[in-house]
């Protein structure tokens, strides 16, 4: 056994423990208007990382709560697709299914995917959207997300570890989507 270190660590910087992105990686602009029971959406994405790129969306859905798919063109991609809405598998899994068709292409294919609010690799993960309304008609939505490890405490006595330790935790939180949403509604 090695013998336990004389000099103590140096404790990590509050930079190294805590860090904030507040610089989105998307950028969405969204159109809305209520037809009739039904939502007709015009979305302009912006995605800043990993690579610049954006995307164009034609977007129609039914307004009742009960709604169970969406509609999607995307011009840009010659792609149609329909969506249904995120399925809760479990209090905190969803299920998303998909059938679409790119013309460019000439296929025709369908899509899943399961999503959770919590994950992460060995490492707490939350993951949320808040929306604020500026005003009627006009909101804005924030995707954010939080990695965190909380603090710990440990002790010993009688061994080579320390009577007290304590760990400080992580968190590294960011500002990953912003979205502004504008929705004409005759009820407005």
């Amino acid at each position: 056994m090695e013998p336990p270190s004389s000099r103590p660590e140096e404790p990590p910087s509050w930079e190294d423990l805590y860090k904030i992105n507040l610089m989105p990686s998307e950028l969405f602009l969204k159109f809305r208007k209520e037809l009739q029971g039904l939502r007709v959406g015009v979305n302009l994405e912006l995605y800043n990382e990993p690579t610049n790129d954006y995307h164009a969306k034609l977007v129609l859905k039914p307004l009742c709560p009960e709604r169970k798919w969406k509609f999607i063109y995307e011009p840009l991609h010659q792609e149609v697709r329909v969506q249904s809405k995120k399925i809760p598998v479990t209090r905190f899994l969803n299920l998303q299914v998909g059938v679409g068709h790119n013309f460019q292409m000439n296929a025709i294919g369908w899509k899943w995917k399961l999503t959770s609010c919590l994950g992460g690799d060995g490492v707490s993960r939350i993951r949320n959207k808040t929306t604020l309304g500026l005003s009627p008609g006009i909101d804005f939505r924030f995707g954010w997300r939080a990695d965190f490890v909380l603090p710990e405490v440990t002790g010993a006595l009688g061994t080579e570890e320390p009577l007290f330790n304590m760990s400080s935790g992580r968190l590294e939180a960011s500002l990953d989507r912003v979205e502004a949403i504008v929705t004409h509604s005759d009820y407005l």
